[in-house]
């Protein structure tokens, strides 16, 4: 079982595709079921057989706690992709949207990676935290979005130092830009045209988590071109 959140588009809703496409069993998350159920349609009847689907606020421990109550054993793979954008000089951001990001990103990361190692942390899971290139370089207009990144950069350092000898084994995933609806919904007005797409972040992201026997990739640059 693979789990994503975030699904509801961008990087999520493609690995939901391709994976899908390789008839992987999939439980996968966002806020929007509407969204969700839009992720399914793209998706052939032999495919969405293999797919269930869950909203979430992973904002809230309690429906994070829900979200992998759900789950019969532990999951493969779990790919928190979740979160959102705010950019613009700082003194211009407003103090909701500000709190909001630091929501969207941090406290739901903070809450996912809780509640899957008080479950799996004796367990083999494979735990993919989708971050930003933000969260490896200062950017002008992106103070507070590279903070948030940043920050969970740091909780996923951490806790590998306190999952030392443990079979689960936390992946930090860092993608530039990509051709998402994220810009859109972000306040930054961006020529994208240059920029990968979610597909092709997807597939490379796909490709680098197959791991061998005494191996795997713990960190990983997805940079466009």
């Amino acid at each position: 079982m693979i789990v994503i959140t975030g699904a509801s588009s961008g990087l999520g809703a493609a690995l939901t595709q391709q994976y899908a496409a390789d008839k992987c069993q999939l439980l996968i998350s966002g806020r929007s079921e509407q969204k969700l159920t839009a992720v399914m349609a793209k998706l052939n009847p032999t495919e969405q057989a293999n797919v269930s689907i869950q909203a979430a606020d992973l904002c809230v421990a309690e429906e994070v706690s829900q979200l992998f109550s759900q789950l019969s054993s532990p999951p493969t793979t779990v790919i928190h992709c979740a979160g959102s954008g705010y950019f613009g000089p700082i003194e211009q951001q407003d103090p909701q949207a500000i709190n909001q990001l630091i929501h969207n990103n941090l406290t739901s990361s903070i809450l996912v990676l809780r509640e899957l190692v008080s479950r799996y942390r004796d367990q083999k899971v494979n735990v993919v935290v989708v971050m930003s290139t933000a969260a490896l370089a200062g950017k002008a207009h992106e103070s507070t979005y590279c903070a948030v990144k940043w920050a969970v950069k740091g909780l996923v350092e951490s806790l590998r130092l306190e999952l030392k000898g443990s079979p689960m084994k936390l992946i930090a995933v860092y993608p530039g830009g990509m051709a998402t609806d994220f810009w859109s919904t972000s306040g930054k007005d961006i020529d994208t045209s240059s920029f990968m797409t979610a597909d092709e972040a997807a597939q490379m992201l796909k490709n680098a988590l197959v791991a061998t026997e005494h191996g795997y990739i713990s960190d990983l640059t997805i940079n466009r071109g």
